[in-house]
């Protein structure tokens, strides 16, 4: 985008051409059109819903994009299937490696919800990433499909602060927090976690994760404890591994999990639908799949504040 854009600036500085931009008017942008990616009978369908990118309560997007809240779009869409009697199945496309702790315990609490209300069955399709919230979410679902080589698990919570009161000091800056009780600015990157405050926020991240293993112990149902704790110890594995560890029913492709969805719903021909905004699709049930989320960081250099995530508590895989 930056680069079309400088093109775009050097060519109307030297007088090269006109460039122009297409503006379409749409009748209402936060409407969603039920778009066919795969033909079958028009009275029975099998919608797919996506569970994609770090799953956060809040607008994602750059210039020129519109944007949207993960959670937002997946309650919307799973509405509009609750009203729709010729949608029987529902696909969720996963490629996330997870969110914040709240959002992902809404979305999946949403599906539930959706499960309860419609009796419509639902597969989790993983597709590159099905990790941390995006697995926690997937734990809703009927079923859960992976490829063989679909990165599964990282099962757990983490909480990440930073500190500079050292090099603050270093450079004569004194920060000064006029605050109501000590364990105010726990977690502030001016001062040193004290053991309180450390021990304040293990506990929440040892709450939130025993949430986390109860949702796989009761969706996947693993009884056994240590069979538990081996699958929730924030590892990842391979699809192959998380079948054979239950924390998924079978390996497969996408259009595998299209057909189990099928057969969960008796509707052996149901065409395949997504729902999108206007003017934004392109056609086969891959279509705009993101780049694989996971991002190597081999010859880089990361500031803690570098990913742009908003403090806090999450169910969140980062190699």
């Amino acid at each position: 985008m930056r680069l079309a854009l400088s093109c775009c600036l050097l060519s109307l500085a030297a007088g090269c051409g006109n460039p122009s931009f297409l503006v379409t008017p749409v009748s209402n942008a936060y409407e969603l059109q039920k778009v066919v990616v795969a033909p079958g009978s028009k009275s029975d369908k099998v919608a797919i819903v996506e569970v994609e990118g770090d799953l956060l309560d809040q607008r994602a997007g750059g210039l020129f994009q519109a944007g949207e809240n993960p959670l937002s779009l997946f309650a919307q869409e799973l509405d509009q299937i609750a009203d729709d009697d010729s949608v029987k199945a529902v696909v969720l496309r996963v490629n996330s490696p997870g969110g914040s702790v709240t959002t992902s315990d809404t979305m999946y609490d949403v599906l539930l919800r959706f499960r309860a209300k419609t009796h419509k069955p639902v597969v989790a399709a993983a597709m590159e990433v099905d990790a941390s919230g995006a697995y926690y979410v997937s734990c809703a679902a009927d079923r859960i499909v992976v490829s063989p080589t679909s990165i599964v698990g990282s099962i757990g919570v983490i909480f990440e602060s930073f500190n500079i009161e050292t090099t603050l000091d270093r450079i004569g800056v004194e920060v000064n927090a006029i605050k109501s009780a000590p364990l105010k600015d726990m977690g502030s990157p001016y001062k040193h976690l004290t053991p309180q405050a450390r021990q304040v926020m293990q506990d929440m991240v040892d709450e939130y994760y025993g949430r986390f293993k109860n949702v796989v112990a009761t969706s996947r149902g693993i009884k056994d404890s240590a069979a538990l704790d081996a699958v929730t110890d924030g590892r990842v594995f391979s699809g192959d591994r998380a079948v054979a560890l239950g924390l998924a029913d079978q390996t497969g492709r996408l259009d595998d999990a299209i057909d189990l969805a099928r057969k969960l719903a008796n509707v052996p021909a149901g065409e395949v639908i997504m729902y999108k905004r206007p003017y934004g699709y392109s056609g086969s049930i891959y279509a705009e799949m993101p780049m694989p989320t996971p991002k190597s960081n081999d010859m880089s250099l990361k500031l803690p504040m570098s990913d742009w995530l908003p403090s806090g508590f999450y169910y969140l895989w980062q190699p």
